[in-house]
């Protein structure tokens, strides 16, 4: 099958994102400031790695700001080709934001945790231009909102991209042994890894090398 739409997330720095353009992801993620979870860097870091990373491949900004103004000013801030709302954003504050970002790919995390997830699903796709399906805890008094290594219901996740229009793509819990599985169960347009290449905490090549082989 020809290799998915693959976003390496969590990078920490240019060696970082340099390994995983190199083994072939379509995409990095850039984790600004967080209330839990692994990754967050200074802006001054997530700013320094989108610049230095050439197109196509494209720079996702995870934020977990839920105002529209704050988001986009975070955005211009960090000259990221993509936001990813890894917090719920409110209606108003998602179309107000499209105004703001009309050319910016915005991406709303769906924390997948129980079938009331593709009502929140259909609600929201129509507001963003893709979907991501995490395994985070937003209702927890320190919230999760990704990066938790959790894999989560894969046929909750297949029936959301068969209920949207817009591109999903999958997270929670990837990882070499499991990514082609994921993928062909969900079908989604693509997947997004994070711990499962971070044995140690850093990027692991042979791991990431492993990812993409299991999804050709």
């Amino acid at each position: 099958m020809a290799v998915p739409f693959v976003k390496v997330c969590c990078i920490a720095d240019l060696g970082e994102a340099r390994l995983a353009v190199g083994a072939g992801a379509s995409a990095i993620g850039l984790v600004s400031a967080m209330p839990s979870g692994p990754g967050p860097i200074p802006e001054a870091a997530i700013t320094a790695i989108a610049a230095a990373v050439p197109p196509p491949t494209e720079t996702f900004l995870l934020t977990c700001l839920v105002d529209a103004e704050e988001i986009a000013a975070q955005h211009r801030r960090c000259g990221t080709t993509a936001v990813q709302l890894v917090d719920a954003v409110a209606e108003p504050e998602l179309r107000r934001l499209r105004k703001l970002l009309p050319d910016t790919r915005l991406v709303q995390v769906i924390h997948v945790t129980g079938p009331e997830s593709v009502d929140e699903a259909r609600a929201l796709a129509p507001f963003v231009d893709t979907l991501l399906l995490d395994s985070g805890n937003p209702r927890l008094a320190v919230k999760e909102l990704g990066g938790t290594g959790r894999v989560h219901d894969w046929n909750t996740s297949r029936r959301i991209v068969e209920s949207v229009e817009i591109p999903v793509l999958l997270a929670g819990g990837l990882n070499p042994g499991n990514a082609r599985e994921a993928f062909e169960r969900v079908q989604p347009a693509g997947l997004d890894v994070c711990s499962g290449l971070r044995p140690n905490g850093r990027l692991d090549a042979d791991r990431l090398r492993g990812f993409f082989n299991a999804l050709h």
